[in-house]
């Protein structure tokens, strides 16, 4: 049994390049750092006084300015290369969180989220096709899931250490954190991808635009659906722990980091064992509908820690099954004239869940209750996890 266990932790990291691990090391150093969004809303209504939906706005200008950063990191991916838009995206990105730290009134804490977002989330669709370029088709859902390995192992860092910090602290661990990443990709991967020729880029352009590819569109549909959802982690999950359930600071901040780490321990194993036996759509769709009914346990009576706990696991678990093949649909899509093209429409459904998933969770809380949002939560995924049944056959 012991010996199986290893051989499958072993097999499942086997026949990676060594550019993929350089990416996951860089994703992980920026991503230990991440304290910033996750603590947002908790800093705006303690720090600054806020209603819970003068905190979603903000957040929501993040989002906002992701899905022009997305759109602008795809184009800028196709024209200049992957390499340059990852570096300047993480540098100025880091600068950008020390400067937010000075920001006081509702107007500048707006403005700098909205270009944080801008910024920030160009990093996106170059991160994506870097991970396409440097993998093979045999190994490219393992790439994907190895990077968000890496994402998830920061990130289980991240808020555990900044529950422990000060807020102000916060805001420069997440900016210094971003440049060191910045440079270690500049060490360790320095540019020299080949760009696609220009003059076959506009011989392809009609017929390989994501505009034409009607199934992608509507598969990107559902998966905005979805993560409409899941990231009410982010924004008012945090708030529901705090304010319904009464946890403190640190207790929000252990509870973030399972999550990731869940995914370190297991995920690429999962991926590995499950990669080939059945359609990728079926993991997406059972992932979508386990998101759902994450949010539905917390309207279980007496809710505590034990359904905090299982309901982060199963939050956990549909995002294992969701993400890493959602990937891995696009890119098999795409081709090297518009893979920027791809990776940034993938990206900005998630950004355009950003710019409304706090808005949508807080105006519901706000207007209704926590109970009714948590409802209509596992109703989108289940209408999502029904819409992916539908491309077991594309």
């Amino acid at each position: 049994m012991i010996k199986s266990s290893i051989a499958a932790y072993r097999n499942a990291y086997l026949g990676l390049s060594s550019p993929t691990w350089w990416l996951a090391l860089v994703m992980f150093v920026n991503r230990a750092g991440t304290m910033v969004l996750p603590f947002m809303t908790v800093y705006l209504r303690d720090e600054m006084h806020y209603t819970i939906a003068q905190a979603g706005l903000e957040i929501a200008l993040f989002g906002a300015g992701g899905i022009l950063g997305n759109y602008v990191g795809g184009k800028l991916t196709d024209k200049i290369g992957f390499h340059e838009v990852q570096f300047w995206s993480l540098f100025l990105n880091g600068v950008l969180f020390i400067i937010l730290s000075w920001m006081y009134s509702f107007l500048q804490i707006g403005l700098c989220m909205f270009t944080i977002g801008v910024v920030g989330e160009a990093f996106r669709p170059a991160n994506a096709t870097a991970i396409a370029h440097y993998s093979l088709p045999e190994n490219r859902t393992r790439s994907y899931s190895l990077n968000r390995l890496a994402v998830n192992l920061g990130f289980s860092i991240g808020p555990a250490l900044g529950g422990l910090l000060s807020y102000q602290s916060l805001f420069w661990v997440d900016g210094i954190t971003c440049m060191l990443a910045a440079l270690m990709l500049r060490i360790t991967l320095p540019p020299h991808e080949k760009r696609p020729d220009h003059h076959d880029e506009r011989t392809h352009k009609d017929d390989a635009s994501v505009w034409r590819n009607g199934v992608y569109l509507r598969f990107t549909f559902f998966v905005f659906l979805s993560a409409l959802c899941f990231l009410q982690v982010f924004s008012i999950l945090p708030i529901f722990f705090k304010e319904q359930l009464h946890f403190d600071k640190p207790l929000v901040g252990a509870l973030l980091a399972l999550n990731g780490l869940i995914i370190v321990i297991i995920e690429m194993v999962l991926v590995f064992k499950l990669e080939g036996r059945r359609s990728p759509v079926h993991y997406i769709s059972l992932g979508s509908f386990c998101i759902g009914l994450s949010y539905l346990m917390l309207n279980l009576p007496l809710a505590g820690l034990t359904v905090a706990l299982i309901a982060m696991t199963t939050l956990t678990l549909g995002e294992m099954l969701m993400f890493p093949f959602v990937n891995a649909f696009w890119v098999k899509r795409s081709n090297q004239y518009n893979r920027g093209q791809y990776a940034s429409l993938f990206s900005m459904s998630f950004a355009l869940a950003h710019v409304l998933a706090p808005t949508f969770g807080s105006q519901v809380v706000q207007h209704a209750s926590y109970r009714v949002l948590w409802c209509i939560v596992f109703g989108l995924c289940l209408v999502a996890s029904v819409g992916f049944q539908r491309f077991k056959h594309n």
